[in-house]
């Protein structure tokens, strides 16, 4: 059973707040009626602040932390470096969370098929 309820938003957490989040994934939100940001995780406070502050959303995180939000979300989206997104990926899977990640999905074949 899911963690979200019928009718209701998906919660998601951005992972990364580069600049792909800033310029496409986080503006993409703010006009997003079926989802909503509930979380950013980064490993920048003062960036997490800024954008924590422009789009409201209160949760912020560490990468340390990362377990914590996968118990406070539907979805993340993934706005990693490259070598990064399988191990979010994983994680997020199997605590039965929703992934969204930038491309590529990994960065070997035998990333991938894990």
């Amino acid at each position: 059973m899911s963690k979200q309820s019928l009718g209701s938003k998906v919660r998601y957490a951005v992972v990364g707040l580069g600049h792909i989040a800033q310029v496409a994934v986080l503006p993409a939100f703010k006009n997003a009626r079926n989802s909503e940001i509930v979380a950013l995780v980064s490993g920048d406070p003062r960036k997490q602040k800024m954008l924590g502050k422009k789009y409201r959303v209160s949760r912020l995180f560490s990468y340390e932390e990362y377990d914590q939000v996968l118990s406070l979300v539907d979805a993340v989206y993934l706005a990693l470096p490259n070598h990064l997104h399988k191990e979010y990926t994983v994680r997020a899977a199997e605590a039965g969370v929703h992934v969204l990640c930038e491309k590529p999905m990994a960065v070997t074949e035998d990333e991938c098929r894990r």
